[in-house]
């Protein structure tokens, strides 16, 4: 097995966010300072991935480098019973209510037409108030979490990456479960009836989207815009010259609808779980849905267009299919009963965590579902999420 160039990691105490156009303090003169500098991190030529794992248990949290193999132990959060993250920071929810946010250390900041990649230390960062985080998303200026009784904390971005926790506004309680996400300078949330509203970075209501999305739930990032999965399809929210427009993509024949979506960071092919023995996939370049009868599921993730969805069946196998014609390509069991697991996706490889063990597999997806490694950490790999991606 051929690993990935090992690259040292370098300690900091404080991290300042990405910016093209904006001089470090205290740094070195600009004309010497490399495009897209950041005070303190270490700028890289490949992306830095890491997973943030955390044990049901024990509450144990660990980040484990995918490059070095290095596992660095970063405390505890009792009773952990969720993780969710944004490309860097983990979001953990425990028995507290409270959500504890970790700092992967590792993360990219995509300009365009160009990406750069940084590493950085480890650490605590601290809890913000409130119960269990469905979903975190970021920007450079705003992380926006949302929680199950339909608010929204938006969270200073800048001073995030500084370790420090500081609140830029709410979106008010919503009367169901609303995921709010940073897009265009602006974030998009439901409205609380039949469609999703924008508003501005303190949570302040500006517009609303034309097409309206019943029982709205689940949502994505793409390159092509924001993905809301409504009762009658997706709602893909689209935006240009601070104008933001909707376009539904209904679905194509009656079967149980998407509630939660999954894909690799970047890509326009979404996966989602369709009732219990079948999934979704969203090709949104296409506007095309694809159902794929799969057997009873446990996880999907979809790796991006032309190459596989993902399923792992609860027996532990998994499978890879074609997203469009639904074929399967290939399968491999990876444990007895795949309850509670998770498969995250990056440009080269899958992972899978075994919550029953301390096992994660790392997949490579193009070579017929090889597992190229398995990753042990100490204790159970309850909790999964990479970040660096």
């Amino acid at each position: 097995m051929k690993l990935r160039k090992r690259v040292g990691l370098l300690a900091i105490a404080a991290v300042l966010p990405a910016a093209c156009a904006a001089e470090p303090e205290q740094a070195a003169p600009a004309a010497e300072a490399p495009h897209g500098y950041v005070e303190g991190a270490e700028e890289t030529a490949e992306a830095q991935s890491r997973l943030v794992v955390a044990d049901a248990g024990t509450g144990a949290v660990q980040v484990v480098d995918l490059i070095t193999e290095q596992v660095h132990p970063v405390g505890r959060v009792d009773g952990v019973r969720d993780i969710t993250g944004d490309g860097r920071f983990a979001y953990l929810t425990g028995k507290d209510g409270a959500v504890h946010v970790v700092d992967s250390g590792s993360w990219m900041v995509d300009h365009g037409d160009h990406v750069h990649y940084y590493r950085a230390a480890v650490r605590e960062v601290g809890v913000v108030p409130g119960k269990q985080a469905l979903a975190a998303y970021s920007d450079p200026a705003v992380t926006a979490l949302s929680y199950p009784d339909g608010t929204a904390i938006l969270l200073d971005r800048a001073k995030l990456d500084k370790g420090e926790i500081a609140e830029l506004g709410r979106i008010t309680r919503l009367p169901h479960e609303s995921t709010a996400v940073p897009y265009g300078e602006h974030v998009l949330a439901s409205d609380g009836t039949q469609g999703v509203r924008v508003h501005d970075r303190q949570g302040k209501p500006v517009a609303t989207i034309e097409h309206p999305c019943p029982d709205l739930k689940g949502q994505a990032v793409t390159r092509r815009g924001v993905v809301f999965g409504c009762a009658d399809g997706a709602l893909l929210v689209t935006e240009k010259d601070k104008t933001f427009t909707g376009e539904k993509i209904p679905y194509p024949d009656e079967h149980e609808r998407a509630t939660r979506f999954t894909h690799r960071p970047g890509s326009t092919t979404l996966a989602a779980q369709s009732g219990d023995n079948a999934v979704w996939s969203l090709d949104v370049s296409r506007r095309a849905w694809t159902r794929v009868e799969t057997g009873p599921v446990a996880a999907v993730n979809a790796v991006g267009e032309g190459a596989p969805l993902l399923v792992l069946t609860r027996d532990g196998v998994l499978h890879a299919y074609d997203g469009t014609t639904g074929e399967e390509r290939a399968k491999t069991p990876l444990m007895p009963d795949a309850t509670g697991a998770a498969i995250q996706v990056d440009t080269t490889r899958a992972y899978v965590n075994n919550p029953a063990s301390g096992e994660v597999y790392e997949i490579d997806y193009n070579d017929n579902l090889r597992r190229a490694r398995t990753i042990t950490v100490a204790g159970k790999a309850s909790h999964l999420v990479e970040t660096g991606r």
